[in-house]
């Protein structure tokens, strides 16, 4: 018996040293920049190994192959209004592009067509920022236009989107908002989903039931001004979270604009301060790293932490609006006029 209870152990320690991952020291990258001419870019997604999806902010919207190729593009116009798109997100079936400003225009592109599903107009209205739970249930978020943050639901894949009464949301306070940065104002895991807002007060907006129900969670994220807050948020599990952001006119202020999470957001701990990285426009966790390894960017450079956002160390000086993981040794990047494939060696 005690011969079986030891190897009952021996074997749990192997296999628990296995489950383990041990997060590499330092990344060494290699970055390969694609002109994308006189667009803006803060929206990219992944599809797959070989296609990524972006929307730009002269109309523009175009799926990338992993050569850095346009496979296909559209530049759109209704009515004289050229869209500035910084929310993007896609289904199996359709890409989707909400433009900022009024009228708010949500796009889908399908089968070389393209669609408005969804139209709002709103002195205030702004959206920031579009994921998909799954092929059918989609959110978006923007700033209020009537005491809470705006939320979009779709139920069918996006081709009906219908917005939340504010009944429904929790109240925002005035200069609340969200930023449109890099399309990271809102993290989904399974049902969950979590939105950042910024400004004169910097929260979380959490559901867990793809927008059923809400709650609203405090954060020690700097704010206070309008431009102040959260600028990003990403979830590796429905546990563990990061928040980044600053003030977009500080950029090299670096007090309380880091935080992490271990209940889903409930609470918040403060980290790094007063340390690199200063500003973050977009922060995500490397898949497959068992949430130990992070990078963040900004128009500063890329940043990497090996120990779940708690320290970091500058990988690049080159700046970039946001950043999506293929892979744990793949990304891609956007910025001002440029689309850019990163490869850790």
């Amino acid at each position: 018996m005690k011969r079986i209870a030891l190897l009952f152990i021996i074997l749990f320690s192997i296999i628990s040293c296995k489950s383990d991952y041990i997060p590499r020291e330092s990344l060494n990258i290699s970055i390969n920049d694609f002109k994308i001419d006189s667009s803006s870019v803060r929206a990219i997604e992944i599809v797959n190994d070989t296609t990524i999806v972006y929307a730009g902010s002269i109309g523009d919207i175009g799926i990338i192959s992993g050569s850095g190729k346009l496979k296909a593009s559209k530049n759109i116009v209704t009515d004289t209004i050229v869209p500035h798109f910084r929310a993007l997100s896609y289904t199996n079936e359709a890409i989707y592009a909400l433009n900022v400003a009024n009228p708010a225009l949500l796009y889908q592109y399908k089968n070389d067509e393209i669609k408005i599903v969804y139209k709002e107009e709103h002195e205030n209205v702004f959206y920031d920022s579009m994921k998909f739970f799954d092929d059918l249930n989609g959110i978006a978020m923007g700033d209020p236009t009537d005491g809470c943050i705006s939320i979009i639901i779709t139920r069918d894949g996006g081709n009906t989107w219908g917005k939340i009464a504010c009944e429904d949301l929790p109240k925002t306070v005035e200069g609340e908002a969200a930023f449109a940065a890099s399309n990271t104002n809102i993290a989904v895991f399974e049902n969950n989903a979590w939105i950042v807002t910024g400004g004169i007060k910097s929260r979380i907006l959490h559901t867990a039931d793809k927008g059923l129900t809400w709650n609203l969670y405090e954060t020690p994220i700097i704010q206070g001004e309008s431009t102040t807050g959260i600028y990003s948020v990403d979830f590796y599990n429905e546990t563990q979270g990061i928040i980044c952001g600053g003030d977009f006119t500080d950029k090299f202020g670096n007090s309380a604009n880091k935080a992490i999470t271990n209940d889903g957001g409930k609470t918040w701990k403060v980290v790094s301060e007063n340390q690199a990285p200063k500003y973050v426009s977009c922060v995500q966790y490397v898949p497959n790293t068992e949430g130990k390894e992070v990078v963040a960017v900004s128009t500063s450079g890329i940043f990497y932490s090996r120990n779940s956002g708690e320290n970091w160390e500058k990988l690049s000086d080159k700046g970039y609006y946001t950043i999506r993981f293929a892979n744990e040794n793949t990304a891609w990047l956007s910025g001002n006029e440029v689309i850019a494939k990163m490869t850790i060696k």
